[in-house]
């Protein structure tokens, strides 16, 4: 499975805002590789969380451990069968651990978005 996780600057603290995150870490957990990519979407004017999402997409995850997402991202995580969990706490290594012991819950609720950067 690969999953995704929004991510700080200092690329262990999970970042709230999904679209907006610096980095995602991407976690392979059939190989235990994990890599850092840059999100070229937390610079954009608006789309952030669309863009955000495709790029998650194309890293080919399973799933996502998120804070909280948009509802325009969310619509591109359901069409690519993707996964989303709700996080628990802010570090992202104890979300991937709280994920493959089933602790953590599918998100359900969405906002409508932040439109335009803040």
């Amino acid at each position: 499975m690969i999953i995704a996780i929004p991510v700080d600057e200092g690329k262990k603290s999970i970042c709230v805002s999904f679209g907006r995150a610096p980095y995602f870490l991407i976690h392979d957990t059939d190989s235990a590789k994990t890599e850092m990519v840059e999100n070229p979407a937390a610079e954009a004017q608006g789309g952030a969380g669309i863009k955000a999402a495709q790029l998650v997409v194309d890293k080919g995850a399973n799933a996502l451990i998120t804070v909280r997402c948009g509802q325009n991202a969310a619509d591109v995580f359901k069409a690519a069968e993707i996964k989303i969990y709700k996080a628990l706490g802010s570090d992202a290594a104890e979300n991937l651990k709280a994920l493959a012991e089933g602790k953590l819950d599918e998100l359900t609720s969405f906002h409508a978005g932040f439109h335009g950067k803040a």
